[in-house]
């Protein structure tokens, strides 16, 4: 009688024609079964469809034949959750680095906006900042490699120390941990000409190699748009969670939608959505004058089906705040509330630590 443990054995045989490395230490196979003379188990893709699928389970029943010729072999297909994406794209790269064995973080949030220019970075910022103020350990983690802006608003600008164990993030006068690619440049106004390999790797790196050592919350700073920059933190960092910027405008309605579609498709849980300068304070009389227009956050929340956090003026004090690199003096009451619904709603999906 074939048992689960032979089944399981004779699948370690079996390595990925493309990684290298046997299917069961890539963990895709699961859910082994033996009953009479049938055997029924799981494989796992990190994508529903991939050119090798067909290939893989041939290569499984194969396997699994050769134990017995008159097994019958049933192999059901599914799709890795984020976090399992995750951790598979690590293990196909030769497995966790020592910093990522020395990290405990416990929550990784990223920050995302589908167009530029709506204030993604300082909405990151501000999260890390009122999280901070709330007693977690936070770092942030800036993937916008083409357009570095975390560091001057905390008014970094030296380099971060080397340690044996890895990279060690520079640290804003508040205690916030802080990596960003313009922390590595000879000058904060040099630009950063990468395509697209580059850039994926340079945030892996980030990822894999810095020690952030015990964090609660990591904060990911993600580019504009849906290109490789975003697509490699979905693939290749767990996340707990996604927050959505955009403004007032429809058409950064529009494109924010096309964001919320990719972080779906990705399986990234979406927090809820932040519309930032919905609106502006008349400093004599107090009335909000909208002056991007009338607010489409509602609509745009609604079409994606998640909350909104809120909606953020447009502030003159911030902007100043975020030039002089004091963002963590920037008072941001209005923001302390959608900060609560991101612990909250991150909580309610509640994980082990990534790297416990």
């Amino acid at each position: 009688m074939i048992t689960d443990k032979q089944v399981v054995d004779a699948l370690r045989g079996v390595m990925h024609p493309e990684i290298k490395r046997n299917l069961v230490e890539l963990e895709m196979i699961r859910d082994v079964s033996v009953e009479d003379e049938r055997v029924t188990l799981t494989l796992a893709l990190p994508f529903a469809e991939i050119p090798i699928k067909d290939d893989l389970v041939r290569m499984v029943e194969g396997a699994v034949a050769k134990l017995d010729a008159t097994l019958q072999v049933e192999v059901n297909l599914t799709e890795m959750s984020q976090k399992e994406r995750a951790a598979f794209m690590t293990a196909s790269e030769g497995g966790p680095r020592p910093a990522q064995f020395a990290n405990k973080i416990a929550n990784v949030v990223a920050v995302l906006s589908g167009k530029g220019g709506v204030g993604k970075s300082s909405v990151a910022a501000l999260l890390a900042v009122t999280l901070h103020r709330r007693g977690e350990l936070v770092g942030v983690l800036d993937a916008d490699i083409t357009g570095p802006s975390i560091p001057k608003m905390f008014g970094l600008h030296q380099p971060p120390p080397m340690s044996p164990t890895g990279i060690l993030p520079a640290e804003t006068p508040g205690g916030i941990k802080v990596m960003s690619i313009n922390l590595l440049l000879p000058s904060e106004d040099e630009a950063v000409i990468w395509r697209g390999p580059l850039i994926s790797s340079a945030i892996k790196q980030f990822w894999n190699e810095v020690f952030w050592g015990d964090l609660d919350y990591l904060i990911v700073d993600l580019p504009p748009g849906t290109s490789d920059a975003s697509l490699t933190v979905m693939q290749s960092i767990p996340l707990n969670g996604v927050v959505l910027v955009t403004s007032p405008q429809d058409l950064a309605g529009m494109v924010v939608r096309k964001a919320a579609r990719m972080a779906q498709h990705m399986g990234a849980p979406i927090l809820g959505i932040v519309e930032n300068m919905s609106y502006v304070t008349c400093p004599k009389c107090g009335e909000q004058i909208e002056v991007f227009g009338p607010s489409q956050a509602f609509r745009t929340a609604l079409n994606i089906g998640s909350p909104l956090l809120g909606q953020l003026p447009l502030d003159p004090e911030l902007a100043r705040r975020c030039d002089a690199g004091e963002i963590e003096e920037y008072e941001a009451e209005l923001f302390e509330p959608i900060t609560g619904q991101v612990v909250e709603r991150v909580s309610r999906r509640k994980t082990a630590p990534i790297f416990p």
